[in-house]
Order: C-alpha cells, then sequence, then structure tokens
C-alpha cells in the first residue's frame, strides 16, 4: 500500500523550494546540480528526489510558485475606480511580492528560458497575465502609441529593485512604489 504525505510535506517542499532558488540564484542554474543542492539545504540528495524528480522540475516549481503569488497578488487589485489608482496598488502589489524572493526573481530573468518549452508555456502565460493587467491599467491612463514600451518600462523599474536596493537602507520599497508610480504618472501625461 502507498504511504501518504506526510503532515509537513507542503513546508519541506516548500523550504526546499526556497533554499533551492537560492542557491541555483548564487551559483547559476547551469552550474548547480540536485546534489549541490540538497547540500545547500542541508538535506540528502534522495530527499530532494522524492519531492522533485529532476532539477528542471524543482525550477519550474519555483518558478510556478513565485510567478503564482505575483498574478494572485496582482488579481486582488480591484480593476475599478481610477486608473492611477489601480496602477499605484498594481505597482506596490508586485514590490510587496517581490519582498524575500530576491533569488526567485533572478532565477526567473536567469534560468525560465533553459526550461523545456512545455514547461516554460504555462510560466510565460502566467507572465503574460501580469504583463496585460499592467499594460491594460496604463492604456486607461491615455497611453496607446507607445503601450508596450511604457509598459515594459514599469516592468523595468520594479524587476531590477532587487539588484540594488538594501532592505533597511535606503528608500523603503513602499517609498519606491509610489515614486514608480509618480515617475510613471508624470511621463504619461507628457507623451
Amino acid at each position: 500500500m502507498p504511504r501518504g504525505l506526510a503532515r509537513d510535506h507542503a513546508e519541506k517542499r516548500a523550504a526546499l523550494r526556497k533554499g533551492a532558488a537560492k542557491h541555483f540564484a548564487e551559483h547559476g542554474y547551469d552550474r548547480a546540480s540536485m546534489a549541490s543542492v540538497a547540500s545547500a539545504c542541508g538535506v540528502s540528495k534522495a530527499l530532494i528526489y522524492h519531492y522533485y524528480d529532476s532539477k528542471e522540475a524543482l525550477l519550474f516549481d519555483i518558478l510556478e510558485g513565485h510567478l503564482g503569488a505575483l498574478v494572485k497578488a496582482v488579481d486582488r487589485v480591484p480593476d475599478t475606480g481610477a486608473p492611477e489608482a489601480q496602477l499605484r496598488a498594481l505597482i506596490q502589489a508586485i514590490l510587496v511580492n517581490y519582498r524575500d524572493a530576491d533569488a526567485e526573481h533572478k532565477l526567473q530573468i536567469d534560468a525560465l528560458d533553459t526550461l523545456p518549452t512545455d514547461m516554460k508555456a504555462p510560466l510565460i502565460d502566467l507572465q503574460r497575465r501580469l504583463v496585460t493587467r499592467m499594460s491594460d491599467v496604463i492604456a486607461a491612463i491615455g497611453v496607446s502609441g507607445e503601450l508596450r514600451a511604457v509598459t515594459m518600462t514599469v516592468f523595468g523599474m520594479l524587476n531590477w529593485f532587487y539588484m540594488w536596493h538594501r532592505p533597511g537602507k535606503g528608500i523603503s520599497r513602499e517609498a519606491y512604489g509610489d515614486l514608480v508610480t509618480d515617475m510613471v504618472l508624470g511621463g504619461v501625461r507628457n507623451l
């Protein structure tokens, strides 16, 4: 008779995802192995393989969790009211969900393209949902001609925040979200 899932299965899996994301981000996904991930997480290689049958499956789970959480956060932002307020709420939601997810975010940027097409496709769909929601709000503000460029510029400002921001030093995540929103709104009005 097959064994059931342990009571702490989800917690162990989450801890492995977090530890693996950090290891992949620090050492490079392409250079890391399941053995090095196991060592970095303080578990056996057999335990890693109990949860994930391949390095690709582990990367997929990390990225699906990260992007899925972003989509859920963005979906919780009401799509009613002034588009300027929606933009501010979207930017804040994204930045809040980037908190403590630097490794996952770095992997999204660096390693997503290494996955096979069938694994990459649902992740790209999640990214498109994020871009579409942001683009719709920016369009409602009044941008039309350069909508894609403006949308991707907003994501550029948000996506690289983790590279230079040091928690507890300088501008807060929330203040940066307001700064980005104000810059976008000021710039959009001048397009």
